[in-house]
């Protein structure tokens, strides 16, 4: 089954548990995330996204906070975060049936970047 995404937010799934007045603000805080820290918006799979964040520690613990806290409301996903010589990258996956929500995301991250 498809998950519907809410077109006012871009990306939120109509399964998401976050109360809905709460959504914007999420969505606010990954624009913020994706104009501040994307480096560079990769797909190596239809499943899988991967963006390249400019390497800092405030750029990290944001990301790690933001993917905590959306896992708590769309279980769905799964957040890779990592840090390797001097870099850092956050991996989102989705299974197959949240390709669309994933696909949105991507675009809300590349259009920040």
């Amino acid at each position: 089954m498809t998950q519907n995404v809410a077109p006012d937010l871009g990306w939120a799934p109509s399964a998401c548990t976050l109360p809905t007045a709460e959504q914007p603000l999420r969505v606010a805080e990954f624009d913020a995330l994706f104009a501040d820290a994307v480096q560079a918006v990769q797909r190596p799979e239809q499943t899988r996204l991967r963006l390249e964040l400019v390497f800092s520690p405030d750029h990290a613990a944001r990301a790690a906070e933001l993917a905590a806290r959306e896992n708590g409301c769309c279980s769905f996903f799964t957040f890779t975060l990592t840090i390797a010589d001097g870099s850092l990258a956050l991996e989102v996956a989705v299974p197959t049936e949240h390709i669309e929500v994933l696909d949105a995301l991507t675009e809300r991250a590349g259009a920040r970047s």
